[in-house]
């Protein structure tokens, strides 16, 4: 008996609350004919012919319960707003949500012939003309967007396309990226359209060019600065680039780049911000420059993964067949692990400063290069933004000319005031030179017939091939990621003097080049330092500076033979380096090769999401 009490309880509750709280459950003694008696104003046809029609009066002014008593001005009609919500839920959600609400704006104030209001048919101009009650509407009306609308085209976009129909948002503070995105995505949300953009002979290019720019990959990364479509094109005044009066007209361009670059000049505004470097036809220069580094960096890797792979088949092999048969010792020289010195403390520095610099350049690129990769964000996060990981990026970049100027001063030292007793040339192209010869040629074909056991593994003199390449590897590196990045780094000054579309053509060389050294490194040099047979997991070498009496024999023996015969190999004995300094050498080193190893997971990670 009691749940059935409680079943009847709410059975009655429901009934109240439909009867009193719906505007059907007004008083029915109330009758239109009653309102109309007084309300002249209002045009009964009309509004028996609009969508309210079938509303009685007192469905929204549903406190009306008492002719006599209104007439006498004894009750009010209540809030408009909450009337409207009452058969308008979600568009009251919305509106109460909006920057109208927030300025007190009400449903009348958009609706104000919501007595005769007909059913919207979903017509732009019908919105146009409604928001230009209280906005200014010229500039949109005289765009190619108004008066597209005007003329009847739907697909162009109007004033609820960008801002909504109820709930209008407010921009907020301009220096945050939601307020920046504005000025993107609400374009892309129509030009990305491509079913609408070839209805309308629009190309959907630039939307794709955009997200492969600088600007549209720091905005997709959190950027609060980057410009958007409507910095460029503006934002309700959208003419043709072919109108004297559009802020993308030739001649107009400084001015509309000079607002985020001061100093733009007609030169610096030739910059394609919406060239396809894919598009050999009508950007040649950038198709060919971007042909010119896919293929190089295809063809580096090719012939180097190959080389890797196959020096690792004959490396590991051979050493196990050593073991096997107890071949490999280290009593071949006195005195084995007696350490020698390899590198002085000039080029331990130059390549502790060249890692450090090199791995805060991959840290803070990678993300750019890969920025819609799912990671991007997260790394970017990490590094402060993408604004803090760029003065990163230009710090480390600094390091980066600073060691390069060094190694060129003491290149310079050497050839022409370190006296070794040997002419200019000699020290060019002699055994203790980085700069390749003959002999480098013969270690080659040496290699190769021991990778496919056609002869011994060689042994090399002070500096292996691949060790030249390394070296020689950085001059083109400067010339390509340095020369680009400095064009980049300074755009106003360069585009003084240079055409614009030059830093289009820096853009393809500084990505590409920026790829190709890091995947070289931390995948070629990786293997070929630390994690080939017989050094792994990792070669001390570059940080102690010293290297075992039997590697000196073993793997540099023309080196070894030339130092004894000129009398010099005992001054190259060192001590024995401090226990902390291995650590920390260690410690340095495996961070590096971590570092370094997680970029390239990031890198292949990155290429898998395109």
């Amino acid at each position: 008996m009691k749940w059935r009490s409680v079943r009847a309880m709410w059975a009655a509750g429901a009934v109240f609350v439909v009867v009193v709280g719906t505007p059907w459950g007004a008083d029915a003694s109330v009758d239109d004919s009653q309102c109309v008696e007084c309300h002249e104003e209002i045009d009964y046809e009309a509004y028996s012919a609009s969508v309210h029609g079938r509303n009685a009066c007192n469905s929204c002014h549903y406190d009306v319960v008492d002719i006599e008593e209104h007439e006498a001005c004894g009750s009010r009609t209540q809030d408009k707003v909450e009337t409207c919500h009452r058969c308008h839920p979600d568009e009251g959600r919305e509106h109460f949500a909006s920057v109208h609400m927030m300025n007190d704006v009400r449903c009348s104030d958009c609706h104000s012939d919501v007595h005769s209001i007909t059913k919207w048919d979903g017509s732009k101009v019908r919105v146009v003309e409604v928001c230009s009650v209280c906005h200014e509407s010229e500039e949109y009306a005289a765009s190619v967007h108004g008066k597209a609308v005007a003329a009847g085209n739907n697909d162009s976009a109007a004033c609820n396309d960008c801002h909504g129909l109820h709930r209008i948002e407010e921009l907020g503070d301009p220096n945050t990226h939601e307020y920046r995105a504005f000025h993107t995505d609400t374009c892309h949300r129509c030009h990305a359209d491509e079913a609408m953009m070839r209805r309308n002979g629009v190309p959907t290019i630039a939307v794709k060019t955009y997200e492969e720019s600088y600007h549209g990959k720091v905005e997709a990364l959190g950027s609060a600065l980057a410009a958007g479509c409507a910095d460029c094109h503006g934002a309700h005044g959208i003419l043709p680039s072919t109108d004297p009066a559009s802020s993308t007209y030739p001649d107009n361009l400084p001015k509309t780049c000079g607002k985020c670059h001061p100093g733009s000049t007609i030169q610096f505004a030739q910059f394609l911000p919406h060239a396809d470097h894919r598009d050999k036809e009508n950007y040649p220069v950038l198709y060919y420059t971007w042909l010119f580094m896919t293929g190089l960096l295809v063809a580096v890797f090719a012939v180097f993964w190959l080389h890797t792979l196959l020096w690792w088949r004959a490396a590991y092999w051979e050493r196990r067949e050593r073991l096997r048969r107890g071949h490999y010792q280290l009593s071949e020289v006195e005195e084995p692990l007696r350490p020698y010195r390899r590198f002085n403390w000039f080029d331990r520095i130059l390549h502790l400063t060249m890692m450090a610099s090199f791995l805060g350049l991959v840290a803070t690129g990678l993300p750019l290069k890969f920025h819609d990769a799912p990671w991007a964000p997260a790394v970017m996060g990490l590094l402060g933004g993408p604004h803090r990981a760029g003065w990163i990026h230009r710090i480390c970049a600094g390091i980066t000319f600073a060691y390069f100027g060094a190694c060129i001063g003491y290149i310079l030292y050497y050839l022409f005031l370190k006296d070794t007793g040997e002419t200019v040339w000699q020290k060019l192209v002699g055994p203790d030179s980085l700069v390749p010869t003959w002999r480098d040629a013969k270690d080659i074909g040496a290699m190769i017939r021991w990778f496919f056991g056609l002869g011994p593994e060689p042994t090399f003199d002070r500096w292996t091939y691949w060790e030249k390449f390394d070296f020689l590897a950085v001059f083109w590196g400067m010339f390509a990621i340095g020369g680009s990045g400095l064009l980049l780094w300074f755009p106003e000054f360069f585009g003084r003097f240079l055409p614009g579309w030059v830093f289009n053509v820096a853009m393809i060389v500084h990505s590409d080049e920026a790829l190709l050294a890091s995947g070289f490194i931390f995948t070629v040099h990786f293997f070929n330092t630390h994690f080939r047979p017989g050094k792994f997991p990792m070669d001390p070498v570059i940080f102690t500076g010293r290297l075992p009496k039997h590697e000196l024999w073993e793997e540099r023996r023309p080196w070894y033979e030339r130092l004894k015969r000129q009398g010099v190999l005992e001054t190259l004995q060192e001590e024995p380096t401090p226990p902390l300094w291995d650590l920390v050498g260690q410690v340095i080193g495996f961070t590096a090769l971590g570092v370094g190893l997680v970029g390239i997971a990031l890198i292949a990670w990155g290429f898998m999401g395109h």
